[in-house]
């Protein structure tokens, strides 16, 4: 079976206002003091208010939903101890005039001071599903077979509409934050690991980036687990949401990994898709959502979602019986298509119950009710 893991970050909102607020050292040594939490489990992330967990390695989705239900149960918790609330939107729908500070490490103070109007603007936040590979070339063969999917991960997992008090008209607002970092958005195709390695390592060696923890893309392989992670998704409103994307992503790698082993072709009749199309089918998910016509992986057109979401589970079935997750994808599946993403659950709340019921809203993280 493919182990996974979850990365989620988190915003520190003010209770009252729901703008970010500096104080994610005093909420993350608070949480380290809880019995629940490990150490290692709770880091920093780029500005001072925002929160980044990991669980451990898992190998059900049950697994998951539990780490991920204590973990913000607890960082829930303890963001209450100092006055603000644990936030589970992908971008900050209010802010303040003065920026947040970056957190106190070489590496943040760095990537400030050489983009520090893209870093005061980072108050995004995603989720990264890492899904274990036996090696660094079968890795590739899956980075590369998850390509025409991205689109579609975008789509479903879109939870960002509002930035600095207004409706972007965008599902996901984070993804075009976020894409305008250098290397980011869809990785090329590569030719093996050799390739891959080559070219990731020519972008410092040049001085093009710093370090290859700066490669953004929505996909790439971990340079610190035997992982492909897959970082495309809004950390999301509800844990079983976050549950269902975990397996979604686990399903199309078991199927590559499988047919990698097996030498056969990507899944579906489409032909590698072109750089340009996936990009435009990014910026396509990342603006309409799962509202409109959803971006098929399978064959590269856009279509109506209950129809690609029949045709993936139909190719995807086998790999998620195999892993014992149906149960947890397909009715959370379909119930996102029918209830709305986070996205639209967000600017729904936002009509009936103003900012207090937005706030109320993306601060419900230590449960599955929210939304």
């Amino acid at each position: 079976m493919v182990t996974v893991g979850v990365e989620e970050e988190y915003l520190l909102l003010d209770a009252a206002t729901g703008v970010p607020v500096a104080r994610a050292e005093q909420v993350r040594q608070t949480a380290h003091l809880q019995p629940a939490v490990e150490k290692a489990e709770v880091q920093r992330e780029l500005l001072q208010a925002q929160l980044e967990i990991a669980t451990p390695v898992c190998r059900t989705l049950e697994e998951v939903g539990t780490h991920l239900e204590r973990l913000r149960r607890a960082l829930s918790a303890a963001a209450r101890v100092h006055g603000c609330r644990l936030a589970a939107c992908g971008a900050a729908p209010f802010a303040d005039r003065r920026p947040v500070p970056v957190s106190d490490a070489p590496r943040y103070r760095a990537i400030r001071a050489e983009a520090p109007q893209l870093t005061d603007e980072q108050l995004i936040t995603g989720m990264h599903v890492h899904v274990g590979v036996p090696d660094r070339g079968a890795g590739v063969a899956v980075l590369n077979g998850l390509r025409p999917w991205l689109p579609l991960v975008v789509a479903l997992s879109a939870n960002s509409p509002l930035w600095h008090g207004v409706d972007t008209g965008f599902a996901s607002w984070r993804t075009v934050v976020f894409g305008r970092w250098p290397v980011s958005g869809v990785p090329p195709e590569f030719d093996g690991a050799t390739d891959y390695d080559h070219r990731i390592h020519s972008l410092v060696e040049t001085g093009l980036i710093g370090d290859v923890g700066q490669l953004y893309w929505q996909v790439r392989l971990s340079e610190r687990y035997p992982t492909v992670e897959i970082r495309a998704m809004d950390v999301q409103l509800r844990v079983d949401e976050a549950v269902m994307l975990t397996g979604l992503v686990r399903a199309v790698a078991t199927t590559l990994l499988i047919d990698h082993g097996r030498h056969r072709p990507r899944p579906g009749r489409c032909p590698a898709p072109r750089p340009e199309a996936l990009a435009a089918a990014v910026w396509y998910a990342a603006r309409h959502g799962c509202t409109d016509r959803l971006y098929d992986p399978l064959t590269g057109t856009l279509d109506a979602p209950p129809a690609v979401v029949a045709r993936i589970l139909d190719v995807l079935g086998p790999a998620l019986a195999r892993s014992g997750d149906t149960s947890r994808v397909e009715p959370a599946l379909r119930r996102l298509l029918r209830d709305g993403n986070g996205a639209a659950r967000q600017r729904r709340e936002l009509r009936r119950g103003g900012r207090n019921g937005l706030v109320g809203l993306i601060g419900a993280v230590d449960g599955t009710a929210a939304g």
